[in-house]
């Protein structure tokens, strides 16, 4: 895991604890990743600034916290 960002690190090791209580799940990782590239998709946005000429993705933590929220609901 030494290879692996703090934050991948993180996410990493708490979806581990959830899934299975194993510290080194590796095989979620394919798994993890499509989460995270889907929530990308589905919920990030666009804020512009036509006059600098810029713009960036933003993603508002309140969805992410709605879906967890619902998923664990369930």
């Amino acid at each position: 895991m030494a290879d692996l960002s703090p934050a991948a690190q993180q996410v990493f090791r708490e979806f581990n604890c959830a899934a299975s209580g194993k510290p080194d799940d590796w095989h979620y990782l394919p798994a993890i990743a499509a989460v995270l590239r889907t929530v990308a998709q589905t919920l990030a946005y666009e804020i512009h600034c036509p006059n600098e000429g810029w713009y960036e993705l933003v993603v508002d933590t309140r969805d992410l916290y709605a879906i967890a929220d619902e998923l664990e609901a369930q």
